[in-house]
Parts: structure tokens; sequence; C-alpha cells
């Protein structure tokens, strides 16, 4: 290039930079680097004097580099990315509420389309979202299809997210927003005591007169907690919570108690629950006595050998027995088997009960009671 040409190209700079200078002052644009604190250099062991040097950019530098750039065009705003990730639901929108049958609901969130939708309008009032600027809310009814999805089976966070649409975070709170729904709204409108007179004639077409329940307990298994794990720990060597439930006849819960550690003896969970207190005050079935030979005998709950033996208690004969205890003891078995059945029936349908809970310990009570409603 002949020095003419150098000449005139970094006058042309020169230029353009005065150009821009202007313009920026102009437009009243803030200086970097102001009031920049003095830079303080020690010399370390060769002296104790220090020395102060005070460097003002601002006057020598002048504007950013990047500011100049932006200004001749020669960078580019870069658009901001969206602060969500775009999902599909057509699966969801297209196929599970179009064309399953309740074959296909009943497999794979264990109820009818009819049931679900019973069940959302039921549950409306405490999960129904209004939509933002930002996204549409979910709707009821595929909060609660979330829900008993992952409560069906042992799947993950994930994978449920991706199957209808949504992130893994929201899959966790629909969980807990359907179950405190469920706690607050459904669940004293379903396990309740019903008509007494056909639990005890159901049960005595089994064999047992006037009964009116069968009690046990179960153990879910959970994560071992933050703090007193160790009283978390069952007879069978794993974490878990203790569920206590009577149910009728049918199997169908009428009564249950949540929460306690899984350490914890039948008969202390027992001895401290409501149901206890309100049969020992005769106030949780109506007072209604058969005679049985020469004995009054009151509406009785059936128990394992776990649980005290009381005038409303039967359990059964331990020890030598003779024919009529023998036929007592089976016909005792047989009646109360319908807890252990229904424990199953409840495990099956919720496969996440199977699985360790990964709930904290305040929401594992609330989700197990769900669960049983």
């Amino acid at each position: 290039m002949e020095p003419a040409h150098i000449t005139a190209a970094i006058m042309s700079t020169m230029n353009t930079t005065r150009i821009v200078l202007e313009y920026m002052q102009s437009q009243d644009m803030p200086k970097q680097n102001q009031d920049q604190p003095r830079r303080r250099l020690q010399r370390g062991d060769e002296s104790d004097d220090e020395i102060d040097i005070d460097i003002d950019l601002s006057q020598s530098t002048g504007p950013s580099n990047v500011q100049i750039m932006v200004l001749l065009g020669q960078v580019h705003a870069r658009e901001c990315r969206f602060w969500a990730q775009e999902t599909s639901t057509d699966w969801w929108d297209r196929i599970v509420l179009q064309v399953w049958d309740d074959s296909q609901w009943l497999r794979n969130v264990r109820m009818r389309k009819g049931t679900v939708m019973e069940l959302c309008d039921l549950l409306s009032p405490a999960l129904k979202r209004q939509n933002t600027r930002m996204r549409a809310a979910l709707t009821v009814e595929k909060q609660v299809a979330i829900a008993l999805w992952k409560l069906a089976t042992p799947d993950s966070y994930w994978s449920v997210g991706n199957q209808f649409g949504v992130g893994k975070s929201t899959v966790g709170a629909a969980v807990i927003q359907v179950a405190r729904a469920m706690k607050d709204l459904v669940i004293s409108r379903v396990v309740t005591l019903g008509n007494v007179q056909a639990i005890v004639d159901g049960f005595a077409e089994m064999g047992f007169p006037n009964c009116g329940g069968a009690i046990d307990g179960t153990h879910i298994p959970i994560l071992p907690p933050e703090h007193q794990a160790t009283n978390y720990i069952n007879h069978k060597g794993y974490f878990s919570m203790l569920l206590q439930a009577l149910v009728d006849h049918k199997g169908c819960f009428t009564n249950i108690n949540v929460g306690w550690p899984g350490k914890v003896h039948d008969d202390r969970v027992f001895r401290n629950s409501g149901l206890f207190r309100k049969l020992e005050e005769g106030t949780f079935f109506p007072d209604q006595k058969t005679t049985v030979g020469d004995v009054e005998m009151p509406i009785v709950i059936l128990g394992d050998p776990a649980y005290p033996l009381m005038p409303w208690l039967m359990k059964l004969y331990t020890g030598s027995l003779d024919s009529s205890q023998d036929l007592f003891n089976y016909r005792l078995s047989k009646c109360r088997m319908v807890v252990e059945c229904a424990f199953g029936r409840l495990k099956a349908r919720w496969r996440s009960l199977l699985t360790r809970s990964d709930l904290s310990k305040k929401n594992i009570p609330i989700v197990i009671a769900a669960c049983c409603a």
C-alpha cells in the first residue's frame, strides 16, 4: 500500500472516532470506568513504603470498543431465548381425551373417564387456575390425570412430564396439589362409616355376628428422613411410614390413620388414634347390641394379635384350642382377611406406594390418604 493511502486510512479512522465521541457526548452516554478505586501496589519485603497510583481510565481510553462497534453497526443485538421450553401436548389433547375408551382409562389411571371427570368436578374449587400472559394454566383435568398417572405407576417425574408435555417440577406440584385437594374436599366424603347395618349384615353373611369392621396396619416404604431416621426403620429392616385402616365387609376404608414412623408398634398407633377414643366413648358405632348365648354383644371390630383385647375389639384365641374356639378363630380370620385384601388392592392400584417415596415427611401422609380415598 502506498504511504499516501496509509495516511488517508489513518485520517479516516480518526475522523470516524471523533464523530462517534461527539455523538456519545450528545446522548449523555455514561462514561465507563469513572471513579475507579485507586489501585494500590505494595513492594512486599523490599520496603515498607506503599506506592499509590491514580489511574483515570475515562480520560485515557474514551468509550469502550463494544460501544463504538455497536454504533458502527458491526455488532448486532442478540434476541433473548424463550424462558420456557415448548413441549407437545398432542398426546393428551388428541389421544387421551378424544380416543381412549374406559378400558384404557382404567388401565392407565385406575379410573374410568366418567369417574375422573366426576373427581375433577369435586376438586375444581381447589385446583382451578387462571391463565397468565406468560402461559396458559393447566386444566383441572390434566392436573388430576398427571397425579393419577404418577401415583398409579413407578414412572419417574421426568417420564411422566414427557408423557403429558410438562416439566418434571410441574408433575411433582400436581401430585401434591391434587393430594391436598383430596384431603380437603374428598376424603371426608368417601372415607366414612356409611351404612352400619349393611356392614353388619355383610360380616354376618361371612360368619361373624355384629361386626362393624376389620382393622390392621401396613408399612409404606419411604426414603430415610433427614432427622430421627432410625425411628422409621420397621421390624423388617427398611424405612417406612405406618398406615392403620379400618375397612368394611367390602374392603372399603371407613377410617384411616397415617403418619406414624415404621418403628412404632400397631398397638401404640391404635391407642393414640381418634378411632380408639371414639370406640372407648361408644360414639363411633350406634348403640346396637345382639345376644350371643347369654351375653349382650356390642358392635365389634376385628384385629390381629398385635391389637389389645377389648369389649369392642375381638382377636384370636391362643394356646391349646377346643373345637368351638377353633371355629371362632376360623370365622374371625375369614372376616379379618378383608383388610389384608384392601391393602393389597391399594398397593396394586397405586403402585407408587410400593416404591420408596421421595416426598417430605409432611407430604407423604397426605398422598397416602389420597390414595386410600
